[in-house]
């Protein structure tokens, strides 16, 4: 299984991006997504979570009601949706794929691991 990250950049506090993951080799909708982050000095931590069909989603507290978790099936990609963008979002974003059922929020959980895209928010 290959995930591949895509969609990080610079981008000014209070902007959007969009996160694109797409993931090669089996049945996407076989995994629950997750998207983790990592920012310089700090341990990764959870952000969001989708279950297979998408009507099941966690989000870490601090994200919840700025990000947007989604996944499109057919196309074998899960997205993360920012908006209103703050400096302390600054950090590496990674993809995740866990091969149980129910979303999850810790990295254990987690079976394959995409290469991660930067997001810088400038103030």
């Amino acid at each position: 299984v290959q995930l591949q990250a895509s969609g990080g950049g610079l981008v000014q506090a209070g902007g959007s991006l969009r996160l694109s993951c797409v993931v090669s080799g089996r049945t996407f909708r076989n995994y629950v997504m997750g998207w983790f982050r990592q920012a310089p000095g700090k341990e990764r931590e959870f952000v969001a979570s989708i279950s297979r069909e998408g009507d099941s989603i966690y989000y870490e507290p601090s994200v919840k009601g700025r990000f947007t978790i989604s996944r499109d099936n057919g196309m074998n990609t899960v997205y993360l949706q920012m908006d209103s963008l703050k400096v302390e979002d600054t950090a590496v974003y990674y993809c995740a794929a866990r091969t149980r059922t129910g979303v999850a929020a810790t990295m254990k959980n987690y079976n394959f691991w995409g290469q991660g895209t930067q997001v810088t928010v400038s103030s």
